[in-house]
């Protein structure tokens, strides 16, 4: 596991002393992911290094990694869980190996395949391959999106990351992308390929970038088919089947040549990475948990419950009451604005499970690929209720879910309805996007100084994602939006950015490959039946979990932010969104987020995942004010530094 960084001359000019410079520099900013070793290579138009977090092959497994004439070069972030079959078949035809390292098998498979090599690899990646005869760079990255990979083209010079922080350390322009900005404001996040900044982009999940003679393409290889099944094959062959995949992808992810951990939650998804772990290990296991002083937000108790059923070390903490210290330093962690809050238990997660272990498991992807979100439930009703005469679903029923008092504990029944009736008469991918979305593209032109106009919606963005999905069975497009747009640039982003600015690995057995190729061609009804979800997941680990585990709640990291917002963090939320900080940034209209503010502290309305979203940008806007150092004494750049404007749309 590591962060890597490079430049590319696209005209084809050598390097020169002070690009290597930048390059290093670039790496530095990524010492966090890599905090064992660096290492850069130079070699005619290209620069290229990392940072390492040594996991395989201590000793030997140093960054960048050649092949036998030096003529391949390869920096790689994250893991290969089949090196070993792929470094047996490689040697059989004559490739030499110096190293027991997983990324030197990258080298000899180019050697073999070309480009096409990385649809051999099983495992989460993002690398950066230079193939200095053809002088042909290749970024990829794995299928799922496990690991990130941005990239900028500037004047002639193609620059490439981790993390847009390692891009910033290059002089990359920062000039606001205020379509990604429209979107965050719906989601939370960034959705790829936008980042924050216009002109960088995030490398898509399954795709690989080739530069060569001065030209840049991108290309898929990798495509999810979400196409239902035969429903007259045997319940049995299915559990079968899944209960065989998922065994050997927990095998596949116990490589390593240190200790690793598991995220213990409580739930159903954590608990079967860590029953199927103890299969294969017989030694002990560690397990980390975290839980809140608020016991509707507190799950401790089952988590320990399942870490002894299991016999593990466990190991929890109590998240502090007052986290508003941790959020300058989250922006710093996302580098963009970011604002599922669930990172803040996963950090201090993250830097609790570091003092012990370097690699941890994690029940991330589940829902995703298994069918567990609740909002699966309220797409199944909202195709129920757009049956219902026009009174009902449009007049009786709104207005009486309306009346309903707001509570601010988990989120609750009121809060749901709500959210429900707002928009269950929208179509299937819009109704599917409101349970998600934080502000409405109508919010947004309420909230924006001069409106919205000529911004894109991002229900649009939605529609055509949804597209490409290939089926027309309802729950399979919900998880195909989910799997390309939620699952990298929302979960997976938390959990590669948290984990990673401790310097721990966090790997995701629920989403090799090829178990998510086979749940995508499961019948819907053997994902939710009825309203009961994750159900072929619950079948294949009957006998083998906890019955609390297999028929308890969905929980989740979700944490109390409406009753923190509204009480214990008022103050922090009136100073940080005051009307002259608004109006400083002259995006917002200051009366339409004091309104905000004023009806989610009189419990009105539960407003605390906009205020979040609205937070967590203001800071991230205070930091982009600031210079860098490396905007000041960076050389070599091609163009001028720029600092992110504020006050007008591009």
């Amino acid at each position: 596991m590591c962060g890597i960084a490079g430049q590319l001359n696209l005209d084809g000019r050598n390097v020169s002393p002070a690009a290597r410079a930048s390059a290093a520099t670039m790496c530095d900013a990524l010492y966090h992911r890599g905090p064992d070793e660096g290492g850069l290579i130079a070699s005619g138009p290209l620069v290229m290094g990392m940072r390492r977090l040594a996991i395989i092959d201590l000793a030997g497994g140093k960054q960048p990694i050649s092949n036998e004439d030096g003529s391949v070069s390869v920096v790689c972030n994250g893991e290969i869980y089949n090196y070993r079959e792929l470094s047996a078949r490689l040697r059989a035809r004559g490739h030499l190996f110096r190293t027991g390292s997983d990324v030197e098998v990258l080298v000899h498979l180019y050697e073999e395949h070309g480009v096409d090599f990385v649809r051999y690899l099983r495992g989460m990646f993002a690398f950066a391959l230079w193939d200095q005869r053809s002088r042909r760079l290749v970024l990829g990255r794995d299928r799922l999106g496990i690991k990130p990979l941005h990239f900028a083209v500037e004047g002639r010079r193609l620059m490439f990351a981790s993390e847009l922080k390692g891009l910033i350390a290059g002089g990359v322009k920062r000039e606001l992308n205020f379509e990604a900005l429209h979107h965050y404001l719906t989601l939370s996040y960034v959705p790829a390929p936008h980042t924050i900044y216009a002109g960088v982009q995030k490398l898509l999940p399954g795709h690989v970038l080739v530069a060569e003679a001065g030209r840049v393409r991108l290309e898929r290889y990798w495509r999810l088919e979400q196409v239902p099944g035969r429903d007259d094959v045997p319940v049995g062959e299915y559990v079968e089947g899944l209960r065989s995949l998922l065994a050997d992808a927990v095998k596949s992810h116990l490589v390593s040549d240190v200790p690793i951990g598991v995220f213990l939650s409580g739930g159903l998804d954590s608990a079967s990475v860590l029953a199927l772990m103890r299969q294969q290990v017989t030694g002990p296991i560690k397990t980390f948990s975290v839980g809140f002083a608020e016991t509707s937000f507190n799950e401790l108790a089952r988590a320990r419950a399942t870490a002894t059923r299991f016999g593990t070390e466990h190991h929890d903490m109590v998240l502090p009451s007052s986290v508003t210290d941790v959020v300058p330093t989250l922006i710093e962690t996302f580098d963009e604005p970011f604002a599922d809050s669930s990172a803040i238990p996963l950090y201090y997660l993250s830097r609790f499970a570091r003092e012990h272990v370097k690699v941890v498991l994690s029940g991330e992807g589940g829902d995703e690929v298994f069918g567990g979100y609740e909002t699966y439930v309220a797409d199944k009703l909202a195709r129920w209720y757009r049956a219902l005469p026009g009174m009902l679903s449009r007049s009786l029923i709104p207005n009486l879910v309306g009346r309903l008092p707001v509570s601010h504990r988990r989120v609750s029944f009121d809060y749901k309805a709500k959210r429900f009736v707002q928009g269950a008469l929208r179509s299937p991918v819009g109704a599917h996007l409101s349970w998600k979305e934080i502000f409405s593209d109508e919010a947004k032109a309420e909230l924006y100084a001069d409106g919205a106009g000529g911004l894109p919606s991002t229900g649009e963005f939605y529609a055509n994602t949804a597209a490409g999905c290939g089926s027309s069975d309802w729950l399979a497009r919900c998880l195909h939006l989910d799997t390309q747009i939620g699952l990298p640039d929302d979960m997976l982003t938390k959990v590669d950015r948290v984990t990673m600015a401790h310097g721990l690995e966090a790997r995701v057995p629920l989403l090799d490959h090829p178990l998510v190729e086979f749940m995508a061609n499961v019948p819907s009804e053997l994902k939710l039946r009825g309203f009961r979800k994750k159900y072929l997941l619950k079948r294949a680990m009957q006998n083998r979990l906890p019955r609390n585990v297999l028929r308890g709640p969905k929980r989740g990291f979700n944490v109390p932010m409406p009753r923190w917002l509204a009480r214990d963090l008022q103050e922090f939320v009136r100073d940080t969104l005051s009307p002259e900080r608004i109006a400083a940034n002259g995006v917002f209209r200051p009366e339409t987020v004091t309104r905000l503010i004023d009806e989610h502290t009189r419990q009105e309305r539960d407003h605390s995942r906009s205020l979040w979203a609205l937070i967590v940008l203001e800071h991230w806007m205070r930091a982009q004010n600031a210079p860098t150092a490396t905007e000041v004494t960076a050389t070599d750049a091609n163009t001028e530094h720029e600092q992110v404007s504020l006050s007008q749309k591009a």
